[in-house]
């Protein structure tokens, strides 16, 4: 499993031999400038929700890519209306068997409506088990007691959770979720695109590391092996 980070709360996952691109906001974020969305070829684009800074670039890049979209069924919708028709539309506790692993709906608590304003349904986030391991990606939420659920489907591997506060968990929230959650490697997400939600990384690092919790601050363009 390797982890790609593009900014934001933009990453990809190549897992099972495949390339998972999760809420792709990449052209409207200055700190990704040096990311360019034409070489991305994922084969699956999952949205945890309808805001512009999670599904900007997710039109231009699922009509180029032919990527399989995974969503809640108004981002689908959405989606679909303006020809991206490759996809399966979800709600919360639904699950999906693919050819990378089984993906699941997850609750989030947070807001979610779509660049237009149109109606976004309600945010949710995703766990995904695999033969490479088990991962949870929060999207953008709340700390929320539904948490505790994760560890009666899964064995984390890795939990990526925003961090940035405001819109979102802050720190301290996030380290009670990634205790919730039973995992003790947290991917940050969700952190100083601008200065609502700017931290003190090293600060952050260390309160994680106070709670035996490794915080893993990617820089963009950054792979890792997990």
């Amino acid at each position: 499993m390797t982890f790609t980070y593009y900014g934001h709360s933009c990453f990809e996952l190549s897992l099972g031999g495949k390339r998972i691109l999760f809420d792709p906001f990449i052209s409207g974020n200055p700190k990704a400038a040096d990311v360019d969305i034409n070489s991305l070829n994922p084969d699956y684009v999952l949205i945890s929700h309808g805001h512009s800074d999670h599904i900007a670039d997710a039109e231009a890049i699922l009509k180029r890519s032919g990527a399989f979209a995974i969503s809640t069924y108004e981002v689908i919708m959405w989606l679909s209306k303006k020809g991206c028709e490759n996809g399966r539309p979800m709600n919360h506790g639904g699950s999906f068997k693919t050819d990378f692993g089984t993906v699941k709906l997850v609750n989030a608590v947070h807001s979610s409506d779509m660049p237009d304003g149109s109606y976004g349904g309600n945010p949710a986030g995703f766990l995904i088990n695999s033969r490479e391991g088990d991962f949870y990606y929060a999207g953008d939420t709340a700390l929320t007691m539904d948490m505790k659920l994760i560890p009666l489907w899964s064995k984390l591997k890795v939990a990526i959770l925003p961090i940035g506060d405001n819109f979102t968990m802050g720190i301290e929230d996030a380290i009670r979720a990634a205790q919730f959650v039973e995992c003790n490697k947290v991917i940050g997400v969700h952190f100083d695109t601008f200065g609502f939600i700017e931290i003190d990384q090293e600060a952050a690092k260390q309160q994680f590391a106070d709670q035996n919790i490794e915080l893993i601050l990617p820089k963009i363009g950054q792979s890792m092996k997990l």
